[in-house]
């Protein structure tokens, strides 16, 4: 019986049982040791369906980044109110990224270290989930810095690097508090807040760190004979 209701199984929900047992495979044992034939045990299937549904042991890898690239954006964009302030923006979607990266550590590791180590196909995937998460900080970034500066034509490069830095920072912070028993993504996104949100609340107030107008002489190097 049990049988015969898996080949009546729905294709797609068939199709989302073999990417869930492929990220879990993929994210433990990595693109490289991960076998056809684990993923089609773990996933309830055959290897030749696999291959039948999914193509290559590549398309399905690429199938997994796509997915769980989507998710990851997905769970941010949503966790966002737009009507809020920019600090309180910043806030809720940190804590949906560090939320889902928590919840989905096989899915984090796919995106994080899997696909930007096996090859320009792979990291281009990836690649694209950042930008969109770039520029989405970036848009937030920019909304609360036009309004603080009252110029509404500030442009976005402005604060471009920032997004950038930001993202690249909790990608890094992510990877450690999966691998530190006790972090939770509270704590995660409060400890990126508070790295970053007291010199970007500075930035929107129009008081930017700068560089020393004059940097202050160097010694000349001794000669080691003069000694």
């Amino acid at each position: 019986m049990g049988a015969l209701k898996n080949k009546r199984m729905p294709r797609a929900v068939r199709e989302q049982q073999m990417l869930d047992a492929a990220v879990r495979t993929f994210g433990q044992l990595g693109y490289r040791a991960a076998s056809m034939d684990e993923i089609a045990e773990l996933a309830g299937v055959s290897k030749p369906l696999v291959y039948l549904y999914l193509n290559s042991k590549e398309d399905l890898f690429t199938a997994c980044i796509r997915r769980e690239a989507q998710a990851l954006t997905g769970a941010v964009m949503a966790g966002v109110q737009p009507d809020l302030p920019a600090d309180r923006q910043l806030w809720d979607g940190l804590r949906a990224f560090f939320t889902h990266t928590a919840q989905n550590p096989d899915g984090w590791s796919v995106l994080h270290l899997q696909a930007r180590t096996h090859g320009e196909p792979f990291a281009a995937e990836a690649g694209a989930m950042r930008e969109e998460l770039v520029a989405f900080v970036t848009r937030l970034i920019v909304v609360a810095a036009r309004e603080a500066h009252h110029d509404p034509s500030l442009p976005e490069t402005e604060v471009a690097g920032l997004a950038e830095a930001l993202v690249g920072a909790a990608e890094s912070l992510a990877a450690w508090a999966n691998a530190t028993p006790g972090v939770s993504a509270k704590q995660a996104a409060a400890t990126l807040m508070n790295f970053a949100w007291a010199g970007l609340g500075d930035l929107m107030e129009g008081r930017p760190w700068s560089p020393p107008a004059k940097e202050p002489a160097k010694e000349p190097a001794k000669d080691p004979q003069s000694r």
